[in-house]
C-alpha cells in the first residue's frame, strides 16, 4: 500500500523553523496501530491523518507514542496540504475530530484555526512539577495541561527542565509562559509523557494561553511567540468559548510511504 506523505513547517514563513508536521491523506481509516507505527517512524511531534467524508474531512493526530485528541500545528498543516496539493479550493475547511468540529480559514497569507477555549483554573500541582521545571513559577494553573507563569521572557527562554521528572506528572504536559518583549506573550511546551520532550510550536497550548493572557492584558487580539530552538509566531484572539490561532506555513517535503 502506498500512502502520500507531506511534511510542512507550521507557524513559520521559513523552512527549518516552526513545528514540522507530517500529513497523510487516506481513502479510508487504517487500523490505529498502523497509524501509530507510521507516526513513530516519522518521528515528528505529530502526524495527521485525514479522510474525506461527505464533503468534509475527518482528522486524527498521533505523536510517536500516542494518539491525541487535539493538535494545532498539524491541523494547520493539513489545511495547507489540501489547498496546496490536493485541489481543495475553498477558503475554509471543516475537520471532524475527537475535539469536535474544527474550522480552518484562509486569512490573507495566514491560515487561522478556530479551536475550543480551555481557560486555565487554579489547581493543586503535582508534587514533582516544580522539581521538573527546576525553578518556582509565579503562578501555577491548569486545564488539560499545567500552566506555569513566570515573571519575564528570559526565565522562559533559559529554563532547563528535567524531562525524566516531568514524565511522571499527572497531566499531558506543562506550558510555561511570561509576558513578551516585542510580542504580547511567550511560551514553551513540554510533554515528555506523550513522547515529545519539547514541542517546537504548540497550537493547542494556545487554547489555554489565549484566554489567560486576554484576561490579564485586557486584550482580545494578541501576538505570541514560542521560544523553542526552532521558534514560531502565532496571532491569537479570544472569542469566548472559542479561540482563533493563526500562523504561516512553509512547505518542506512530498513523498510516498510504502506500508506492507
Amino acid at each position: 500500500m502506498e500512502i502520500p506523505l507531506y511534511q510542512v513547517d507550521a507557524f513559520t514563513s521559513s523552512q527549518f523553523a516552526g513545528n514540522p508536521a507530517a500529513v497523510c491523506p487516506l481513502e479510508s481509516w487504517l487500523p490505529a496501530k498502523v497509524m501509530q507505527a507510521i507516526a513513530a517512524e516519522n518521528n515528528l511531534a505529530e502526524t495527521a491523518f485525514i479522510v474525506r467524508t461527505d464533503g468534509r474531512f475527518e482528522i486524527r493526530w498521533f505523536t510517536p507514542e500516542i494518539e491525541v485528541d487535539l493538535c494545532g500545528h498539524a491541523t494547520l498543516a493539513s489545511a495547507y496540504v489540501l489547498r496546496k496539493y490536493l485541489g481543495y479550493l475553498d477558503d475554509s475547511v471543516v475537520f471532524q475530530s475527537k475535539s469536535g468540529e474544527l474550522l480552518v480559514t484562509l486569512e490573507g497569507d495566514r491560515l487561522c484555526l478556530d479551536f475550543p477555549a480551555l481557560p486555565p483554573k487554579p489547581c493543586t500541582p503535582h508534587i514533582r512539577l516544580v522539581d521538573g521545571l527546576g525553578t518556582q513559577p509565579v503562578e501555577i494553573l491548569g486545564a488539560k495541561d499545567y500552566l506555569a507563569v513566570f515573571a519575564d521572557a528570559s526565565e522562559v527562554l533559559t529554563l532547563q527542565p528535567n524531562f525524566d521528572v516531568l514524565r511522571t506528572i499527572d497531566r499531558r504536559g506543562v506550558v510555561v509562559t511570561a509576558p513578551g518583549d516585542d510580542v504580547d506573550f511567550v511560551s514553551r511546551f513540554f510533554a515528555p509523557g506523550a513522547g515529545v520532550d519539547e514541542d517546537p510550536v504548540t497550537g493547542s497550548a494556545h487554547c489555554m494561553l489565549t484566554p489567560y493572557w486576554s484576561r490579564r492584558l485586557k486584550k482580545q487580539a494578541m501576538s505570541a511567540r514560542q521560544l523553542s530552538r526552532r521558534g514560531g509566531d502565532l496571532w491569537v484572539e479570544d472569542c469566548g468559548e472559542r479561540v482563533k490561532i493563526a500562523g504561516y506555513v512553509a512547505p518542506y517535503l512530498r513523498g510516498v510511504i510504502q506500508v506492507g
